[in-house]
């Protein structure tokens, strides 16, 4: 990725400016092929709809939210749990080679009101969107969700020093690994969010919310994730702004480096929603979760809407009807 201060400097310079970004949307789009195609040889998208599969985001989440960063106070079993967890669909990223987990996220998916199951930025940041334009309280309670706890294991990452939201944006360790895998792990976080993008959309939520760091925030959009700041950066948990990505916005905005990256996802993301509505016996959280209603986002190709342009050509939607 770019990191030469001077090349960034040269980019906002208003003569030379465009073809230098132009230059470097070049270079993004070439390491985002060559980011796909590493990714799914050495990491894949775990739905976690187990308890054995849950417990073992609790376990990653205590490692970083309860003893790296010291958010929450540590727990007897080795395990973070929330309120929230009773109402979340969570996922994980498993490194293949070793068979262990690298990360976490979930989507807190509410289905009652804001009274009984309140989003985190609902119930803790109220102030931070109010007013704001896209508010929870605008959608149906069923088609909303947050992105929250989302962690990436310090061993995944170059330094215990890099402490940024969570530790999610997913720098690794180069003594570790092969230097192919190098090149996808700077993405886990960007995979995590793919993870729940998919899992989202496959189980009719369209708008999501996150409390983020502005910082994230700005990379995930030089990426082409682009959220939509909602109010202004409070201290929670550290410096974090609210987020909204609709489906939609995240689908225009995705560039075509990151759609076969995004494909393989769900692709993934897909046989696990259809492991959890198969799986015996249905406990009352899986009926709910995992209602039989799945929808998938990668359609053949005569099915296919139209992405807007990028550069030469067009490229496919990725999306059904679902999208609104």
């Amino acid at each position: 990725m770019i990191k030469n201060k001077y090349i960034k400097t040269l980019a906002a310079t208003p003569v030379i400016g465009a073809a230098v970004r132009g230059g470097i949307s070049l270079i993004v789009k070439r390491e985002a092929k060559l980011i796909a195609k590493h990714f799914s040889e050495y990491l894949q998208p775990v739905v976690a709809f187990k308890p054995e599969m849950r417990s073992e985001a609790f376990r990653i989440r205590h490692d970083v939210y309860c003893e790296e960063l010291k958010f929450e106070p540590e727990r007897e079993d080795k395990m973070e749990q929330d309120e929230f967890d009773e109402y979340s669909r969570f996922c994980l990223i498993q490194h293949l080679p070793s068979n262990n987990y690298a990360g976490c996220v979930r989507i807190v998916s509410p289905h009652a009101s804001a009274n009984e199951e309140p989003l985190p930025i609902e119930k803790f940041c109220s102030n931070a969107i109010e007013g704001a334009r896209h508010h929870p309280s605008q959608f149906d309670r069923s088609e909303i969700c947050e992105i929250s706890r989302l962690a990436v294991r310090p061993q995944f990452r170059r330094r215990k020093a890099d402490k940024f939201d969570g530790a999610a944006h997913g720098a690794i360790n180069e003594q570790t690994y092969s230097e192919e895998e190098l090149r996808c792990f700077p993405f886990l976080a960007i995979g995590l969010y793919l993870s729940c993008a998919a899992l989202a959309v496959r189980n009719g939520i369209n708008h999501a919310f996150v409390m983020m760091e502005p910082r994230l925030a700005r990379s995930m959009s030089f990426l082409g994730i682009k959220f939509e700041q909602l109010g202004p950066a409070i201290d929670y948990h550290g410096i974090r702004a609210p987020y909204y990505i609709s489906a939609k916005m995240l689908t225009r905005s995705l560039p075509v480096g990151f759609q076969a990256l995004m494909k393989n996802i769900d692709d993934e993301v897909g046989k696990g929603c259809m492991a959890a509505r198969e799986s015996l016996p249905q406990d009352d959280y899986m009926r709910r979760m995992y209602v039989p209603k799945q929808k998938k986002i990668w359609l053949p190709h005569d099915q296919r809407l139209q992405l807007p342009e990028h550069g030469h050509g067009k490229s496919p939607i990725l999306l059904t009807e679902s999208f609104k």
